[in-house]
């Protein structure tokens, strides 16, 4: 059984050419026109599906041949084909980057790919590199390519002129209005841009004249055998941090939990005073580091999650979840604030990132696939319970400490990838 919907794939030939801006912009420009628009980002990244959700009105899942696996991912779009009127997804990086690329992903399921180019400081060069994106893997399906930051008419024409056997889908001219800002982990988070409906509004302007105002060809995606989960955690409250300190959360992971019978209860570390009544604890990843003097003074939820673990009930914590645990933390400024003090040791934000890639973990009940991705270093003697290991070297990866019920690590952990071993983070032994 298949179900066909128009879909492309939105690459480029590296990371920073504004493919984040353009596909929201293209996302809310069909979604004005009334279609059901279902966006997917391409591997493990937290924050472009904000904006991506925002622009299309829905969430956005996370698409991998190695951290979801091909039965995952099949079945997402067959899923999303069944209900959308388009499907967009958003490379990673460039488009053969990576032991699983956006192009592999593009091939593995027919959908063709449209590059945008930045094209400030170019002009003829811009054909060389749409040739090469097009021609470089034989038998990818190749829609053409977009300009992007394009200076004038005059600089459009000659971009044009450039081209080879490629089809020049788009010139989408340079407007500061609608560029998306950044920090150190990326794109600052949707919820925290007063403006960001605006700026994908105006974005989606310039999408009208251009043949992208048509929907791609249909795309026929095939069935993949439906997921039933074992209800592992019947009865069992799981709260879990969301603010804007702690807001990294795959939409998947949380619909595991729940379809294993969890109840969610959401909390914030930053406006909350207490921790509501639960049975375990997921600290996500985020920005604690933005949040010090607030997180440090907040002493009455810092004690209900110290009460917490003492009582042996389980936490997982991820990456900036583990950095809120530790007995201090240092920012970028040299700012530094005493945290909850659970694992012994300092973390300090670095200048420049210390960690990048994917790593899976195996904490006795099998494989977990996942990610790091993080700017700070932990400084503590503590002797480290599992490593990661990485998708690409043989070096140990990141460490995972499990002390008392509390599982931490800078990894974050892709729970469709094995929801019986996630289970068992949660659950009291």
């Amino acid at each position: 059984m298949n179900n066909n919907c128009p879909a492309l794939f939105i690459a480029a030939p590296a990371s920073g050419q504004g493919k984040t801006t353009f596909t929201a912009a293209l996302a809310r420009y069909h979604r004005n026109q009334g279609r059901k628009v279902r966006v997917f980002k391409t591997g493990p990244d937290f924050l472009d599906p904000m904006i991506l959700e925002v622009a299309s009105g829905h969430p956005v899942y996370q698409l991998d041949l190695w951290m979801n696996g091909e039965a995952d991912c099949k079945r997402r779009l067959y899923e999303a084909a069944a209900e959308a009127d388009l499907i967009l997804l958003e490379g990673v990086m460039g488009l053969f980057d990576g032991k699983s690329s956006s192009a592999d992903l593009a091939q593995a399921y027919g959908i063709p790919i449209a590059a945008l180019i930045d094209a400030s400081g170019m002009a003829q060069t811009f054909g060389a590199i749409a040739y090469g994106l097009a021609h470089y893997r034989p038998g990818l399906a190749f829609s053409g390519v977009i300009a992007n930051r394009v200076a004038s008419p005059g600089h459009a024409e000659m971009l044009a002129e450039s081209l080879q056997d490629v089809t020049l889908l788009a010139s989408l001219m340079r407007d500061d209005a609608i560029t998306l800002p950044e920090r150190h982990l990326g794109l600052v988070q949707a919820a925290e841009l007063g403006d960001l409906e605006q700026r994908l509004d105006q974005a989606a302007t310039q999408i009208a004249a251009t043949a992208l105002a048509d929907l791609p060809p249909q795309v026929e995606f095939s069935s993949a055998p439906s997921l039933t989960l074992e209800p592992l955690l019947q009865g069992q409250r799981i709260g879990i941090a969301r603010d804007a300190a702690f807001a990294f959360i795959y939409p998947a992971n949380i619909d595991v939990l729940e379809a294993m019978g969890a109840e969610l209860a959401y909390f914030s570390p930053l406006h909350d005073s207490r921790l509501p009544e639960v049975d375990s604890l997921w600290l996500p990843g985020g920005y604690p580091e933005l949040h010090l003097q607030t997180l440090a003074d907040n002493q009455s939820m810092a004690q209900d999650i110290r009460q917490h673990f003492e009582q042996g009930k389980p936490i997982l914590a991820e990456c900036g979840g583990m950095l809120y645990l530790t007995e201090r933390l240092t920012d970028k400024q040299g700012d530094t604030a005493k945290m909850i003090g659970l694992l012994q040791g300092e973390a300090t934000m670095q200048p420049r990132l210390t960690a990048l890639g994917m790593q899976s973990v195996d904490l006795g009940a099998g494989e977990i696939h996942g990610h790091t991705f993080h700017h700070s270093l932990f400084n503590s003697e503590m002797a480290a319970q599992h490593h990661g290991i990485r998708q690409r070297g043989k070096q140990p990866g990141e460490a995972v400490y499990q002390i008392h019920g509390l599982t931490a690590s800078y990894l974050h952990q892709y729970f469709p990838s094995n929801p019986q071993a996630v289970a068992g983070l949660f659950l009291k032994m």
